[in-house]
This record gives structure tokens, sequence and C-alpha cells, in this order.
């Protein structure tokens, strides 16, 4: 069941082979169509990450069934339904978590990982939410169980994943320690709502943790970076700490001290988000929805939008987010209909 006529063929980004941000090049594919439970969004923009770049790269390729066009969030309005899905969903705003399909005018998503998008967010500001919220929710309050006054130390402050640990962690009372690569994104990241920001390049992130908390040390690392830092992370951590591993950016070993793990009952941990089952992420997005998305739709959550790029320029967007220079997401729009509407 769909509205109105949808093309048999869409405009996507699916470059054939790995390679530099030049493979981003429009191409001419299939419209996909709902299966079972999904339902087939018209996108209207489409959030871009750091996995996207590393199966552009030829790093992280899709898991089994998920389409090779990149992209792992998007928001639009559902102009098809499968079997199985109510059609009361046919017109509505949603935003989606998605295992791929991103970068193009259609894409499917499972109907149960969608979120309502409320009047006064922006598509765009949508499209930069799922990615981020699906993984800090699940790593920092799932398998960290933050509460209340726990303190948070995030690596990357003024990333998508940084400044939205910012932002949730001010709305459930943590307090949240970043680092960052400049005194700029530095003051902007307190700006956000951090307690205290790091420049990393200028000073060691483990004293002035252990300055800032006094000695204590902090209840959750939440971690991008692996490698050298996970060791260097475990000092950060107070007794009863838990350390929460979401990439490896520089790299996917390290040499930790057992010893100290035990004495002071650290609990290291981590996960990948894209190769879950459908159940996980259909109970995390009912959280959500649930706990977090009444401050979405009151205005008290929104997403730090870095720039926007048209569907065409992916590869720009993608040599931005390389670059490291942004300060939040990075976003995708089609033929432009996204920048700056409300969803009514």
């Amino acid at each position: 069941m769909g509205i109105g006529d949808i093309p048999k063929e869409m405009t996507a980004i699916d470059p054939a082979e790995a390679g530099g941000p030049e493979v981003l090049v429009p191409v001419r594919r299939p419209t996909p169509h709902p299966g079972e439970g999904e339902v087939l969004i018209r996108v209207a923009a489409a959030g871009v990450n750091r996995p996207d770049v590393m199966q552009r790269q030829g790093l992280y390729p899709p898991p089994p069934g998920a389409p090779s066009i990149p992209g792992l969030e998007i928001a639009g309005q559902i102009v098809a339904v499968g079997e199985g899905v109510g059609p009361e969903m046919l017109g509505q705003p949603v935003c989606a978590l998605i295992g791929g399909g991103g970068y193009a005018e259609y894409a499917v998503a499972v109907a149960d990982h969608c979120l309502t998008v409320p009047h006064g967010l922006s598509m765009v500001q949508a499209a930069a939410l799922p990615e981020t919220l699906f993984t800090v929710w699940t790593n920092v309050f799932e398998r960290a169980y933050a509460d209340q006054g726990d303190t948070l130390l995030v690596h990357g402050g003024t990333s998508g994943i940084g400044t939205m640990a910012i932002l949730l962690g001010r709305l459930f009372g943590l307090t949240v320690i970043v680092t960052a690569g400049s005194d700029e994104k530095c003051a902007a990241a307190e700006k956000l709502g951090a307690a205290k920001a790091i420049n990393y390049k200028a000073v060691d992130f483990v004293e002035a943790v252990k300055d800032f908390t006094e000695g204590r040390g902090v209840d959750i690392v939440l971690d991008m970076v692996g490698g050298d830092y996970v060791p260097r992370n475990l000092k950060c951590l107070a007794e009863d700490g838990r350390h929460v591993s979401i990439a490896v950016q520089r790299g996917a070993k390290a040499e930790i001290p057992i010893w100290e793990i035990m004495r002071r009952r650290l609990i290291l941990t981590g996960s990948t988000l894209r190769g879950r089952d459908r159940d996980f992420k259909a109970m995390v997005a009912d959280e959500l929805s649930r706990l977090v998305w009444p401050h979405v739709e009151e205005g008290r959550l929104r997403p730090v939008i870095d720039r926007s790029f048209p569907l065409a320029e992916a590869a720009e967007a993608h040599r931005r987010m390389e670059a490291g220079d942004h300060l939040g997401k990075i976003v995708l729009t089609i033929d432009g209909a996204a920048e700056g509407a409300a969803a009514d």
C-alpha cells in the first residue's frame, strides 16, 4: 500500500568499489520495496556517520541483507507500507535508524525502528538524531547503567556522538567531561553543557580528569578511540567504574592492567549497533519514544548540526568529516527540500 506514484528508479550514492570521497557520485538504482513489517520512506535528509566513511573505504562492509548504499539514519515521509504495517503510518513524517540505504531518494526502514518527527523539528535535525541517540542511549544508559549524579568522560566531545552525550547527560543529571583537539572545540563543548572540556593536544587528559574530579575519577568512559587510549581511560575510572568501547579509531588491540581491573572492580564492555537484530532495535526505539522523545517534542533536545550538503555533494560531506573540523552532525539533503523545513 502506498501514496501516489513511486518511481521505479531513484538517485542514490552507491559506489561500485572502495576508495576516497571521489567514489561518492550519484547513480540510478531500483527503488526498494518494503517487506513485512517495513515501510518505504521518501528521504528528505540523511545523517552522515563515521561508519559510512569506513564502509566507503572498504573497512566496514554492510551486514548480510543490508543495502550496499551507505547511510544509517534518515528522516522523511512514509510513502508505502509492507505487510503487517497499519495504513495509518502512511504519510507520517518520521526519522529512523536503518541498516543502510540512507544516501538515496527512497529507503526502507523497519516500522518499529521509526520515531515520529514532531512539529518544529526540521527534517535535517530529525535525520541527525537516530544513530547518535540509539548509540549513546544503549551504551551509556543501558550497558554502563548511567544514573543521575554519575560522571561521564567522552572522547571526541564535538563529534555527533560527543555532542549527543553532552545533551543527554545534561537532561538526565550526569556530569559530562569531554576531550577535544582545540581550545575552540573545548569552548563549544562547554557552551553545550559539558562540565569540563580538555584539550588533549595541550594537556594529559588523565591528569586533567584527576584534577577535575579531585582524584576520584569518573564513573563511565565512553570511548571511540581504542588502542593506547584504553589503559589511559582505565586510569580515569573511579572504583566500580565502567568503560564502554564503541569504536577503535586508534587500533583494535590494547594492553590492560588486569590487576587494576580486579582491585578497583572495573567493568569493560562495548557494543556495535548496526548488526543487532530487529527486536533489539525495536526495544531501544520504544525506550527512546517513552523516555527521550518527550524532550524532543517539547524542544529541550535538539541535535547540534555542523553543515548540510545536497546528496550530490556527498563526497564533500565525507571530506569534512575526515578533516575533523566539524562541530556536531553532518547531514545530506535530498533536492534541498529538507533545508529548514519543519514537520507539520
